[in-house]
């Protein structure tokens, strides 16, 4: 589903059956999933070799990855330094492209941060419906602290714990001066971060809305837009992906399907008003006009999601019917994100509200 929207993604080759069983919450067969990537390499393998002093492997490690992953860097003065600004950059992209589309990892511990930006360790994660941003499913996050509105913020918690670990690299001495030094270039870094995931998230929200980026002036404009369309979907519960998606029909001129996900319609009107004003600014410019704004929408805009009830019917169906259909049909699906046929509408529609209430996932 991640690799069908576009999102930078590691890949299952295979999952092979073991014939064990495992005790996680519950008795389940056990299996072997086969994953393939860029690279396995994460901030946690960094601080491994951190922990345990060994700074020489460390810096082979980094060096490597540099390799791997930004050749252009080989052999650079500060090459460790830009290593942390491309990994930053790599994630800023990344966590924005999970928001857009209400992608939940639900674990985001540095060992779960790839450093070539790849979405990695598919455990308790969901896709969130009615928007929330302390939507939250696993079931060992009490607190919330992996809940979707926390990411961009963990992201950056764990750059600084990738950042600690080049330090060494970074200052290439004990001096004082020079570690001092080091530790102002990793903290730029860290606190440019918001900025770059700020920037990373309104482009990709500037694409939902069918918007153009005219000037740097219409940032806090545009941020705001969505901001209060954010805020309406929270207020009224609206499914997110359902709610962005028709709004791509309410640019092509038919807004009953956005209507029928509101209860109140003029707090929607208001809304809308100010984005067909945003949009009529866009084609006096020169832009695309009502049909083409509508299809980059759509574009923008999945049709589906894994919807949480559809992927627990496949994995009951599999595990106690030893049944793949289900899996399958869902995956066929799910291999066409963005299309609208009638033969997989059974897959757009939200869970029942008795169905993701309480609902939680699990690590496995």
């Amino acid at each position: 589903a991640m690799h069908a929207l576009g999102i930078p993604t590691t890949r299952a080759l295979a999952v092979a059956a073991t014939g064990e069983t495992i005790r996680r919450e519950l008795p389940l067969p056990g299996a072997v999933l086969t994953r393939v990537a860029a690279s396995h390499l994460r901030v946690g393998t960094f601080q491994y070799f951190l922990a345990k002093g060994e700074l020489e492997r460390l810096r082979q490690l980094a060096d490597y990855t540099i390799a791997r992953h930004d050749p252009a860097l080989a052999g650079t003065p500060d090459r460790h330094l830009a290593l942390l600004q491309a990994v930053a950059q790599r994630q800023a992209g990344l966590i924005a492209q999970w928001m857009n589309v209400g992608f939940i990892h639900g674990v985001m511990n540095t060992d779960n941060m790839t450093i070539s930006g790849e979405t990695i360790d598919y455990g308790p994660c969901a896709f969130m419906e009615a928007y929330d941003p302390q939507t939250v499913f696993s079931s060992i996050d009490h607190g919330g602290r992996y809940a979707y509105g926390n990411q961009p913020h963990i992201a950056r918690w764990n750059l600084a714990r990738l950042a600690e670990t080049l330090l060494p690299l970074m200052a290439e001495s004990e001096d004082e001066a020079a570690i001092q030094r080091a530790v102002a270039q990793a903290t730029a870094v860290i606190d440019a971060f918001p900025g770059l995931y700020a920037a990373a998230l309104l482009r990709g929200q500037r694409d939902k809305l069918g918007l153009l980026a005219a000037t740097v002036s219409d940032d806090a404009q545009d941020t705001a837009l969505v901001d209060d369309w954010l805020a309406l979907l929270l207020a009224q519960s609206v499914d997110f992906t359902l709610g962005w998606r028709r709004l791509a029909d309410a640019a092509a001129g038919r807004e009953a399907p956005l209507r029928e996900l509101f209860v109140d319609g003029a707090s929607l009107d208001t809304w809308l008003s100010r984005w067909r004003e945003r949009c009529a600014r866009d084609d006096a410019a020169g832009g695309p006009g009502a049909v083409e704004r509508a299809a980059r929408m759509r574009r923008a805009n999945p049709w589906l999601i894994p919807r949480n009830h559809r992927v627990e019917e496949a994995l009951a169906a599999a595990m106690h019917d030893d049944d793949l259909r289900p899996f399958e049909r869902l995956l066929a699906a799910l291999r066409e994100p963005f299309d609208e046929r009638p033969d997989h509408a059974l897959y757009a529609e939200p869970a029942p509200a008795e169905a993701q209430a309480g609902y939680q996932t699990f690590c496995g």
